[in-house]
């Protein structure tokens, strides 16, 4: 994460709730207009990402039914 990012999600953590869903909401809204291509590009790099921290044993992993199964645990 850059220094700037870091900077900027230390004072977004100090909004108030409130503010920090409509800012939550705005970031996520602003994925969405993104072409197809930018979109999948910014998966794969998230995937490799998160291969590349399992792999350095820096995060677990859970498998498809464990995951799947608390999802549907959530929605009902």
């Amino acid at each position: 994460m850059s220094p700037d990012l870091k900077q900027c999600e230390a004072h977004a953590l100090k909004l108030a709730p409130k503010e920090r869903a409509i800012l939550a909401e705005h970031l996520i809204s602003s994925l969405d207009s993104l072409e197809v291509p930018e979109n999948e590009n910014l998966w794969v790099e998230e995937a490799d990402r998160r291969y590349k921290e399992y792999r350095k044993g820096r995060i677990s992993a859970r498998s498809a039914h464990d995951v799947l199964k608390d999802a549907r645990t959530v929605i009902g």
